[in-house]
């Protein structure tokens, strides 16, 4: 329990008698605090409960009350307290000596003393030697054969350090052989296979989630003449005759002037730090972004398509808050399996999962601030116009999911008004930053505001209980889907906490969803989250026959805290304006969500084409027929095979893409086609293959951007090519975990994936995820402004139907 003395009103009371004066016991601060917080009469006596000690000052001395069952529960808490330090020094050793383990020292030890035993010296003199240098007090103490053990033990433990050290030096080297990737398939070559093998031997002990990190290379700096040779052939399907000759004449003189100056200041970023793109990636992309996060930035997850496990909406709420707390233990205690690339032993970089809970972005005027702190026991839940704290541990103890639903019920049965101003308070993060940040100094850096705030911020995630229906549901379920979309990516733009890591948003009728903050980490971070909890959810903690949790409730348990504000006119002002900003950007944006079952995976495979590379072909045909022409074309790729990595960008709109797309838009004989399409697919695996492996274009040339801002220089060859606009922004939302959910047996259990708003005024957004042999979601967003998308984004989902008619036949 926490006890808030300063922000309430303190009272005093003298008892007259035998001219004895009596403080307030310490229950009774208490017991003013919920009763200010809570609405319900019986926590007064649980307020009680909870405090350890009340104490009575008289002259003849202090009466002092004990409360065991507080002092129980303070003692759990310490413990679990102690149990996760020792558990984190515990993985801090195992992680410190990965590849090999803390045992090995043990067999290292008597290797050396049973050599030593049959009179032979492994060392060749050099446990005499530091025998020789042991300190003179070990020499007066210890026996001759003392010393000669304890400098064994030396050796011993100076030998295992710099075998770790070697293995891995050696595991980092294996990682960053890359030639694999681009062998074909089932062509793999003597030292592919040898890799393979060698990689297998040093990482066949079970890791933790972060023991690869240090072994994981860094990612390469590429050559000036790579990059801009890569560039200029990927501007060159969207560029007349002169227009690519001026393009090239700017590059040529970038390279043989400026460039090369930027590009070893560049060098020695890489040599100096862990990975030389992502913190200013974080940084100037996200962080110093002073327009709304809301749409722009931030976006959303779905539920499952079919099903809704409960109707009833604190049940929900109850399993998905369970369910992300476990994962979050698991984080902590580096449970998790680190990922990998899908079918190889191939590890990706783990660092993002660090920031996942307790993090929040904090306005600046010229930058925010991610900031995270240690676990919070409680989660900040936003429900009809009013804030609370729930907590989620008692004693240390994680609540059931019963009494999680319990508590999450009492929210939803309170029948308390919202505070003046404190109602569309959230529209303050979904509005611009500047505004933002003005107003947080001012109104919210002390008192009730700051204590409510630092709430919000330190809490794990958080809850939105929305009052809305939504999913795949009535009359009109493709309609459906798309204000289910919609709601999750932007809201009311006032009832969601738009600068938190991840909110969690759970319907009336028991669906839910995630919007997620971008700045931290990568969609694929959150969509391993995710899938987490949905599984979780559904398959391991169940509901019983009428919908509600299961397990028991402590009807002791205290009732969740509402919180206090004073938000005067001009906030309320600023309030407003913001969520005039934010409203605006809501109403502009158009979303469609379809699920294509026509085909899936399985029938793409079978023609031995990758899935993702059919997708993006067949995106740039329906633009292609949407606009009659090619634009430049952004695709997510991940750079978790190094240290720190996030992500490069697969610029998927080609030659070869666009002469295939050309071939077939006139008619050409299909033969000529089939083979324009294949090197196309082709070529797209290959540009996807050089992103995931540091030679990707558009990082490098933005980092070269970065150095000349620092060095005070100008390019128009850099400033020109960071102004492009990408109308056609895409990415796939991986499926990491199919073993969670046995589509086989569940097939009704399909994910939707997620999706974000349009990069350009006048582009599309679009997000895509493969679900198992059959099925592939699409999330498309555009602008109702543009006149150019407005009509058209639910009018070309024939692109892919369309081009798999044309090679299967």
């Amino acid at each position: 329990m926490e006890i808030d003395v300063f922000g309430m009103n303190t009272h005093t009371r003298v008892h007259a008698h035998a001219h004895t004066h009596t403080l307030p016991p310490l229950s009774w601060f208490t017991s003013s605090v919920v009763s200010v917080c809570c609405s319900s009469p019986p926590e007064m006596a649980e307020a009680h409960q909870a405090v350890a000690f009340q104490f009575t000052i008289t002259p003849e001395g202090m009466d002092l009350q004990l409360s065991y069952q507080a002092l129980h529960q303070i003692y759990r808490s310490g413990l679990r307290s102690w149990k996760k330090r020792i558990s984190r020094m515990q993985n801090r050793v195992i992680k410190g000596v990965y590849p090999a383990s803390p045992s090995s020292w043990l067999f290292v030890v008597i290797a050396i003393l049973a050599t030593m035993y049959m009179r032979s010296d492994p060392s060749m003199g050099l446990i005499a030697k530091i025998q020789q240098h042991l300190p003179l007090s070990l020499h007066v103490s210890l026996s001759s054969q003392g010393q000669t053990m304890l400098s064994a033990l030396v050796f011993s433990t100076l030998l295992w350090l710099s075998v770790i050290l070697a293995l891995r030096f050696c595991l980092k080297l294996l990682l960053s052989y890359h030639r694999w990737m681009f062998e074909k398939h089932g062509r793999t070559s003597t030292t592919t296979k040898v890799w393979v093998t060698l990689l297998r031997l040093l990482s066949g002990r079970k890791p933790l989630l972060y023991s690869y990190q240090t072994s994981l290379p860094h990612l390469p700096v590429p050559t000036i003449k790579d990059t801009l040779s890569r560039y200029l052939e990927s501007v060159q399907p969207l560029l007349t005759g002169p227009g690519f000759e001026r393009m090239t004449g700017l590059a040529n003189q970038f390279e043989s002037s400026l460039g090369n100056r930027l590009q070893r200041y560049l060098k020695l970023k890489a040599l100096w730090a862990t990975n030389y793109v992502s913190d200013w990636w974080e940084e100037y992309i996200y962080l110093r972004s002073r327009g709304p996060i809301m749409v722009n930035s931030n976006y959303y997850g779905m539920d499952f398509l079919y099903v809704t496990p409960t109707s009833v909406q604190a049940a929900r709420a109850g399993n998905t808050i369970t369910a992300l707390l476990l994962y979050r233990r698991k984080v902590n205690r580096e449970e998790l399996k680190p990922s990998r690339v899908p079918g190889t032993v191939i590890p990706l970089c783990a660092a993002q999962c660090e920031r996942m809970f307790n993090t929040t972005r904090t306005p600046g005027i010229e930058t925010d601030v991610l900031q995270h702190w240690q676990d919070s026991e409680f989660v900040a839940v936003y429900h009809r116009g009013r804030f609370f704290r729930l907590w989620v541990y008692q004693a240390g103890r994680l609540l059931s999911p019963r009494e999680i639903q319990s508590q999450v019920q009492r929210i939803l049965d309170d029948p308390s008004p919202p505070q003046p101003g404190e109602e569309k308070l959230g529209a303050l993060t979904a509005g611009d930053r500047v505004a933002w940040s003005e107003v947080r100094k001012r109104h919210f850096c002390a008192g009730v505001n700051r204590r409510s705030l630092d709430v919000i911020e330190r809490a794990a995630f958080f809850v939105t209980l929305d009052e809305e229906d939504q999913g795949m549901r009535g009359d009109d379920p493709a309609g459906n889907l798309d204000r289910y979309a919609k709601s999750l990516l932007h809201g009311k733009c006032y009832d969601r906490w738009f600068d938190k890591s991840f909110s969690i948003i759970v319907y009336k009728n028991g669906k839910n969803g995630l919007n997620a903050e971008h700045s931290w980490a990568d969609a694929p971070t959150v969509a391993h989250l995710w899938e987490y909890t949905l599984a979780t959810d559904a398959f391991q903690l169940g509901y019983t026959e009428d919908g509600h949790c299961k397990g028991e409730v402590d009807r002791s348990l205290p009732h969740p805290q509402r919180l206090l504000w004073d938000i005067p006119s001009e906030v309320q002002a600023q309030v407003s304006s913001s969520l005039a900003v934010a409203q605006q950007l809501a109403d502009d944006v158009d979303c469609h969500v379809f699920p294509f079952r026509d085909f899936g995976k399985g029938r793409i495979k079978k023609l031995r084409i990758s899935p993702d590379a059919f997708i993006q072909l067949s995106l740039q045909l329906a633009y292609y027929r949407d606009r009659g022409g090619f634009c430049l074309t952004y695709e997510a790729s991940m750079t978790r095979l190094f240290r720190e990595g996030r992500t490069e960008t697969v610029r998927s709109c080609s030659n070869e893409s666009c002469d295939f797309v050309k071939a077939l838009a006139g008619g050409e004989e299909e033969e000529h086609c089939r083979q324009l399409f294949r090197r196309a697919a082709e070529k797209h695996q290959n540009l996807y293959r050089l992103a995931m492996t540091g030679d990707g274009i558009d990082r490098h040339l933005f980092c070269l951007y970065v150095v000349s801002k620092y060095l005070g220089v100008d390019s128009p060859f850099l400033k020109e090519v960071l102004s492009e606009p990408w109308r056609l922004s895409t990415s796939q939302t991986p499926l990491q975990q199919m073993e969670l959910f046995d589509l086989k047996n569940n097939p009704e259990f399909i994910s939707l994936g997620g999706g974000f708003g349009p990069v350009a005024d006048d582009g599309y957004g679009v997000s895509y995820i493969i679900v198992g042999e059959d099925m592939i979601n699409f999330h498309v967003s555009s602008k109702h402004s543009c006149s150019g998308t407005k009509p058209r984004i639910r009018r070309q989902k024939g692109g892919m139907t369309r081009l798999t008619e044309f090679i299967v036949d």
